[in-house]
């Protein structure tokens, strides 16, 4: 069974320009592709990150998220 991958909508972005403004479509699209993380990885994928760093990132980043949590709710 063949795949046609030209007919692949189910990845597909799609943002519309109006009015002849590349500009504001440009920022729509840097948008949706920043909240799709496609940046992220991409960058992530450039190099080789070891599993133990890995496991260090993501511990420093949740206590950093509690310590938001906690400093928003002595507010």
């Amino acid at each position: 069974m063949k795949k046609d991958y030209n007919n692949n909508t189910e990845n597909s972005t799609t943002i519309y320009v109006k009015n002849n403004d590349i500009n504001r479509a440009l920022r729509k699209l840097k948008k949706k592709l920043q909240t799709e993380k496609v940046f992220q990885n991409l960058k992530d994928k450039q190099h080789f990150e070891k599993p133990s760093l890995k496991r260090k990132k993501a511990r420093a980043s949740a206590v950093k998220r509690w310590k938001k949590y906690l400093a928003q709710r002595d507010d």
